[in-house]
């Protein structure tokens, strides 16, 4: 065994306990601890003299102890140790907390480096609990740029460091190179000792730069060569053809005019399905822009052939919602179609299952119940997947593993501009409709301060009376003390209005938190129009339609992500009736500010991506919901867009003079991509 997979249980000062404590972070081996790359870095480089320290500034100050050090014990789990310090020329207060152990080890005249926050006056500067060591310390934490690793209790970021510090020791030179040395070259990045050693151990900041583009690109590379060959590894394999039908018939049916945006989706779809390999497709559009309409025209495609579809969406209330809109759209075509959720059980789900075994049942549409074991298919072609982010990839896999190599069409609303949708999402074709309905609402935005509360109230008031309903949403669930208390809570916020301003209006609250049979209830009777306002949490982003609701109000909405709160405002505008979107700002500042006068602009979802990847910057895109995105360990997706685009072009240009990687200069490359595929199968589509 290679050092780079030698248990971290074995390094010095592990053991089995704090083996443990590292597994919760990930790290298993000495290859683990080697990528576990820094999460920030603190620049203890600057030294400055004392009469020149600012308070709140951090910064590194070589003084001498000028005072015997003073104990003190205050209670249990609080020990004082005081002391003065001076560089010559001024003086400095120093309080250490809980360091008792070095009353006896330091002493006045001792010459000592220290890092920490200025606190204090400027005339009269100190610092509290700063970092300490002794002038003449080797290998010194001070000085120097030093990593902060992700910790957990009983692993700090020290222990951390000096672990990687003793795994490069021992495996600094088994680290494989596994990029090719024209890329290297072509791209100017450095090798990859170099950027081990100068991510974790940064000589300065430029070397810190070098060693960061080097891994980024590296991750994004290996990413893009993965997918591009699993891609061709699917394509490989034969689907089922639909007969080359003329879907002029189903689009004569249809009760209204598709869009251009629809047609050429559709077209592209069918030209996918009808290739003989299987289909790869992601449909993205917008909210509201008419994506089920295209799944239902390949449904029909498939079905019309002799062969079957099942449509895959998150809850129950969404699986009902598509059962209903499959009707309308294909019954007339003698196309029969089934619905599969939890809450069918007994002699019904019995009889369901035996229809969709034996093809009596063309089109299924369900939930996770559909991957369930017993629920077997007699010719399954296509499966859909409706806002794909929402399932876990082994989830897709399940139920495309009940037909060998089925044509897999995904919806999506959530807007990701086109670039970076053709890149991160490498496995799938991509379709954009980026045109609404004839007669889609535009939903008109207003962003408010607290002063309109009152006028607000009274508007909700009004469009209730009209006969119409409202949705309010907030950010949290529950009341939280560690929580500024300016964020609305979803229950005691229902429970305000129910008893102070609403009393005499039908209020339903739905959260995150409840059960499953409980949210569709609440959901069942807001669309059934008994409740008349719905507070509520993002769990209503996406979610069943309710032509009925013509108001969206966002209480925090400087809490939001821009790209949600446009998820969010795509819930109303959907009956014939003008709509609205009112947001309440919190005290987010001037990025707060521009962001909700970019949404209150306009109701383009892909443009709002656009603004919003430039503003909110890295990571913040897409927020925790990055289901379905390969894992990465220091790049993001956003924040590295140029990197991506290069590594995307390089790793096409490797593939198509070697497509299988077998050449010599790409063994290490195709060694290095089985590794992580084999590693981190659940978090590629």
């Amino acid at each position: 065994m290679g050092n780079l997979e030698m248990d971290i249980r074995y390094l010095p000062g592990v053991g089995e306990r704090r083996a443990k404590l590292l597994n919760k972070l990930k790290i298993h081996n000495l290859r683990d601890l080697l990528m576990d790359y820094p999460r920030t870095y603190e620049d203890r480089t600057v030294f400055k003299p004392i009469a020149e320290l600012i308070p709140g500034e951090s910064v590194c100050v070589r003084a001498t102890i000028a005072t015997d050090p003073t104990y003190s014990y205050v209670r249990k789990g609080m020990e004082l140790l005081k002391f003065r310090v001076t560089d010559g020329a001024s003086l400095m207060n120093v309080t250490l907390f809980n360091k008792g152990y070095l009353r006896d080890r330091l002493h006045r005249g001792d010459d000592i480096v220290l890092y920490g926050k200025v606190g204090g006056t400027e005339t009269r500067p100190e610092m509290t609990s700063p970092v300490l060591e002794m002038e003449t310390a080797e290998n010194g934490v001070t000085g120097r740029i030093v990593p902060i690793y992700h910790m957990t209790a009983g692993v700090n970021s020290r222990f951390i460091s000096k672990l990687v510090g003793e795994a490069m020791a021992r495996c600094a030179d088994e680290l494989v190179d596994p990029l090719p040395s024209d890329v290297r070259r072509k791209y100017k990045l450095c090798t990859a000792k170099y950027a081990c050693e100068n991510i974790h151990f940064p000589k300065d900041y430029e070397s810190l730069d070098t060693a960061r583009r080097r891994l980024i690109f590296e991750e994004l590379f290996i990413i893009v060569c993965a997918m591009k060959l699993m891609r061709g590894s699917r394509a490989k394999r034969a689907a089922r053809v639909p007969e080359k039908a003329d879907l002029e018939e189903y689009f004569r049916a249809l009760p209204f005019e598709l869009t251009g945006a629809q047609r050429r989706a559709i077209d592209e779809a069918v030209r996918d399905m009808t290739s003989g390999r299987p289909m790869s497709r992601l449909v993205q559009g917008d909210v509201g822009s008419g994506k089920t309409v295209v799944s239902a025209a390949c449904t029909w495609l498939a079905v019309k052939s002799g062969f079957q579809a099942a449509v895959m969406a998150p809850t129950e209330i969404l699986a009902g919602q598509h059962y209903k809109t499959f009707c309308d759209l294909l019954s007339g075509f003698g196309i029969r179609v089934g619905l599969l959720t939890g809450a069918v059980k007994g002699k019904q789900r019995k009889k369901l299952i035996e229809e969709i075994k034996n093809g009596d049942i063309d089109v299924v549409i369900g939930t996770h119940a559909l991957f369930s074991d017993d629920v077997e298919f007699k010719a399954l072609a296509l499966v859909t997947t409706d806002e794909q982010h929402r399932f876990g990839v082994q989830q897709r896999a399940a139920l495309s593993a009940k037909s060998e190599s089925p044509h897999v069409l995904v919806m999506s609303a959530t807007p990701i501009p086109r670039t970076l949708a053709l890149i991160i999402y490498g496995e799938l074709d991509v379709s954009v409709i980026d045109e609404l309905p004839p007669g889609r609402q535009t939903v008109d935005t207003f962003a408010v301060g607290e002063s309109y509360r009152a006028r607000i109230y009274n508007f909700i008031r009004k469009i209730v009376s009209q006969g119409n309903q409202v949705y309010i949403v907030c950010p949290m669930v529950e009341e939280n003390d560690e929580l500024p208390s300016d964020l609305r809570s979803v229950e005691e916020y229902a429970r305000e209005l129910r008893e102070k301003v609403f009393p005499d209006i039908s209020i339903g609250v739905i959260h995150g938190k409840m059960k499953p049979k409980e949210k569709d209830r609440v959901m069942t009777e807001f669309s059934e129009g008994k409740t008349k306002i719905l507070v509520s949490t993002t769990v209503i982003e996406v979610g069943v339609d309710v032509p009925n609701a013509v108001l969206m109000v966002v209480e925090n909405s400087d809490r939001f992500g821009l790209s949600q709160l446009h998820q969010l405002r795509g819930r109303v505008g959907r009956g014939k009736d003008k709509s609205y979107c009112i947001l309440f700002k919190g005290a987010g500042g001037d990025v707060s500010e521009q962001r909700l006068k970019i949404l209150c602009s306009t109701n383009d979802g892909f443009k709002i991506a656009e603004e919003d990847l430039a503003i909110r910057g890295p990571g913040d895109f897409f927020g925790s919901r990055q289901h379905g995105l390969p894992e990465t360990r220091i790049c993001e997706y956003t924040r590295d867009m140029e990197l991506l685009k290069l590594a995307q072009t390089a790793a096409l240009d490797t593939l198509e003079r070697d497509p299988e990687l077998r050449s010599p200069e790409n063994e290490k490359l195709a060694d290095e991509i089985n590794r992580v595929l084999t590693e981190s199968a659940d978090t590629f589509s």
